[in-house]
């Protein structure tokens, strides 16, 4: 089972590659003062030096997954890739359970066995704009999961190492521990069949890049365009050059500006339900209460359903 599983990462880890940051943001310049001010706050995010004062007290996972951790990661970072916790193993991208999350007592398996106790506060971290959201994707799990204290790092990777943590090129590896999940929350979580059931109750938004948006096969999706009506918010615009989030009020700004209330029914997706979940989480903390990830996305809707160009 590891082999097969080792192998559906790799292939993964190929066919989605990093996206860059090719959009306006925040000048790096900016004074201390002034960052203090525009922070983004949230009950999902800490900073950097949230982590290294409490670094003894939490559990810390690299999101960014076991290969990346090779090339350097927080020594006492858990290297976990969202794959990890979804169904990668049987089928290709776009059929049916494809990269959904996993059942509840696989689920819980598979945390156990990394360690991931349901009574400890857990960060996440990853490569920010110029990764997928993989901390996102995670936390957003967990959350339906039933773990109640799950953050991500503001910055991800590059912060840490800004304010100093220690690295390796192996992580830390924590003892298994049981792992009990009854059920995963559907509050924020939607599939296929139930989005088309009820697409007209909800304002869609497409968070990948303008080339994906507008046609471009570039993953292996079964065809090129978006989701009829789709709003476009990229998701690399949440964030400032340095890689931190921008402030709750532009923020807020970015999603009304693109014809989003908080009273508003909202579904977002990507390509795999991954950069679409960190942005359900970065919402919810700007107030938008009523966001559902679209778990399967772009993948299994350009499988089964008409498309937009």
């Amino acid at each position: 089972m590891k082999k097969v599983l080792t192998l559906a990462l790799l292939t993964i880890s190929f066919i989605l590659t990093g996206c860059g940051n090719t959009n306006n943001s925040t000048d790096d310049s900016t004074a201390e003062t002034t960052r203090a001010k525009t922070s983004f706050t949230g009950e999902y995010i800490v900073d950097a030096d949230y982590v290294k004062e409490h670094l003894d007290s939490i559990i810390l996972i690299d999101a960014r997954g076991e290969d990346a951790a090779k090339k350097g990661t927080i020594k006492e970072a858990v290297p976990m890739a969202w794959q990890y916790l979804a169904d990668v193993e049987n089928g290709a991208s776009g059929d049916e359970n494809w990269g959904l999350v996993l059942a509840p007592k696989k689920l819980a398996e598979r945390l156990g066995d990394k360690g991931i106790a349901k009574d400890k506060e857990v960060v996440l971290f990853a490569s920010a704009q110029e990764g997928w959201g993989d901390d996102g994707r995670i936390a957003w799990e967990l959350l339906a999961a039933g773990y109640q204290d799950v953050k991500m790092v503001d910055g991800g990777f590059s912060a840490l190492k800004e304010a100093g943590l220690k690295t390796n090129k192996t992580g830390t590896e924590l003892k298994p521990v049981d792992v009990n999940i009854e059920a995963i929350n559907q509050d924020h979580l939607i599939k296929t069949d139930e989005l088309k059931a009820d697409y007209d109750d909800y304002k869609i938004v497409d968070v990948r890049a303008d080339e994906e948006y507008d046609g471009e096969v570039l993953y292996g999706e079964a065809q090129g365009g978006h989701l009829p009506g789709a709003i476009h918010v990229r998701y690399t615009d949440l964030f400032n050059k340095n890689g931190t989030l921008k402030d709750n009020e532009q923020l807020t700004k970015l999603f009304e500006d693109a014809g989003l209330s908080k009273n508003d029914k909202i579904v977002t997706y990507c390509t795999a339900g991954i950069r679409s979940a960190y942005t359900q989480l970065v919402m919810d903390m700007c107030g938008f209460k009523n966001v559902k990830n679209y778990d399967g996305s772009f993948y299994r809707w350009a499988k089964v359903a008409d498309v937009e160009k």
